[in-house]
């Protein structure tokens, strides 16, 4: 599973993005991530509309099985489900391993 993800907006504005491809981290690591993927129901997430100012925007991209999709969301429109996976791919932006 390769994810891409984008975090932009908030107060400074400054994007952070970071692309992980599963295959190449430790396998403990790479099972919390696809267990995010599947407990976020990720593949049937709908867009939501930007709300509000000074908020994050997320763009995460998720390919496994041949398969490419994206969800672009915001901080308050994100459902509770997505939240976990948010969160662990903004650390992982942290990382120069995985930042681009």
């Amino acid at each position: 599973m390769r994810i891409y993800f984008e975090r932009s907006g908030g107060f400074l504005g400054k994007p952070v993005t970071c692309t992980v491809d599963t295959e190449s981290l430790p396998a403990d690591e790479a099972a919390a991530l696809q267990e995010m993927v599947a407990a976020a129901s990720f593949f049937e997430l709908r867009e939501t509309a930007p709300q509000g100012r000074d908020q994050f925007q997320y763009k995460v991209v998720v390919e496994a099985a041949q398969v490419k999709y994206t969800v672009e969301t915001t901080d308050t429109a994100a459902p509770d489900s997505l939240q976990p996976l948010l969160r662990k791919l903004t650390l992982m932006t942290r990382s120069t391993k995985f930042s681009s």
